[in-house]
């Protein structure tokens, strides 16, 4: 008895599977084909994949379920590049750098209509973005740990501020990919993973600590003086 109700649970489980999967390349061909993400009505989902609304929301909460879930498989897999590297293991860590950006921009080209819907989303839904924003801030934390291990490994100078550095690197860097996807062709994505990649490496980690205060944030320049008539 407990191996048929087994087999009717694993049943039911791949069933249940397969419609997710069905809800979530419906709602992905429509936004392949064009459509607005706001303007895509729950009805039009069903009518393309073909469920009931009963079935639709016994998988997803709303629209904005689907559109987390679809970028929640992009957001593990950038996680686990970035998880990937050691900035201790002898390797050029800019070089390192660069391909990895490579990689980032290929994923995200690959996937810019469900990311720029995200984006549009996050906007005026507090779901979204709640999602957006911790997918950022689950980086930012990634990023900061290896800058404080390599701070305390004496790599990275102490005067960085690693809270600050993190954070610009890493949301200033979403940014920036996400503005170069949108105007470059990616005849100029190797050229563009170069430069995010010295920024990163000799900007944060391997930024020559201050002359004047090796253990500190160096102190601002005076302001010149003005002059007077």
């Amino acid at each position: 008895m407990r191996s048929v109700t087994r087999r009717q649970a694993a049943h039911h489980d791949k069933r249940s599977a397969a419609t997710e999967a069905q809800l979530l390349s419906a709602v992905e061909r429509l936004l392949n084909n064009g459509e607005s993400f706001t303007e895509i009505s729950v009805q039009r989902i069903l009518e393309e994949a073909g469920v009931s609304r009963a079935t639709f929301y016994a998988h997803f909460q709303g629209k904005s379920d689907i559109l987390a879930r679809l970028a929640e498989n992009l957001r593990t897999g950038l996680l686990a590049l970035a998880r990937q590297w050691d900035p201790g293991a002898g390797e050029d860590g800019a070089e390192r750098y660069a391909r990895f950006f490579e990689e980032v921009i290929t994923i995200h080209r690959a996937n810019r209509i469900v990311l720029s819907a995200v984006r549009e989303v996050a906007s005026y839904d507090p779901a979204v973005r709640n999602f957006y924003t911790a997918d950022l801030e689950e980086f930012d934390e990634a990023v900061l740990r290896t800058l404080v291990a390599e701070q305390e490994a004496g790599t990275t100078p102490s005067d960085l501020d690693a809270v600050a550095a993190s954070r610009i690197i890493v949301w200033g860097g979403s940014q920036a990919i996400a503005r170069h996807i949108s105007v470059d062709d990616g005849s100029g994505d190797a050229a563009f993973a170069r430069e995010l990649g010295q920024i990163w490496w000799y900007g944060a980690y391997r930024r020559p600590a201050s002359a004047t205060h090796p253990g500190g944030p160096a102190e601002p320049e005076p302001r010149p003086k003005e002059r007077t008539t």
